[in-house]
């Protein structure tokens, strides 16, 4: 089941805040951009890069994810490993709140994320 509108604007309200804080200035978006995309019950952060082998191609490398789970009534926390797999974020592996989620990945404690 996917998010209703209401919930949806609410992520892109948090997710807003994070890019204006971190997306790098215009001028150099075309080498690096950071988007999100909102699919299903998750919330996915990435890089946009162009390719190495062919700088026309766009690539996106994966920041973090968070998925809700509705039964819980929570948000689970992921990065992704050199495996490249989801793995739960091992700081706080959920957050009650899709803002908690921007805040964790914003501070990046560990450097899971950003690196």
């Amino acid at each position: 089941m996917s998010f209703s509108e209401f919930e949806i604007k609410q992520c892109e309200k948090a997710l807003d805040a994070l890019l204006a804080s971190r997306r790098p200035p215009a001028h150099i978006r075309d080498e690096l951009d950071l988007q999100y995309r909102i699919a299903n019950q998750s919330v996915v952060i990435f890089e946009v890069r162009p390719e190495l082998r062919d700088p026309t191609k766009k690539i996106e490398i994966a920041v973090a994810k968070a998925t809700f789970v509705k039964s819980q009534n929570l948000w689970k926390v992921y990065w992704q490993r050199q495996d490249l797999k989801w793995h739960a974020y091992p700081l706080q592996p959920d957050v009650k709140h899709i803002s908690d989620f921007v805040a964790l990945v914003d501070e990046d404690a560990n450097a899971c994320f950003f690196g």
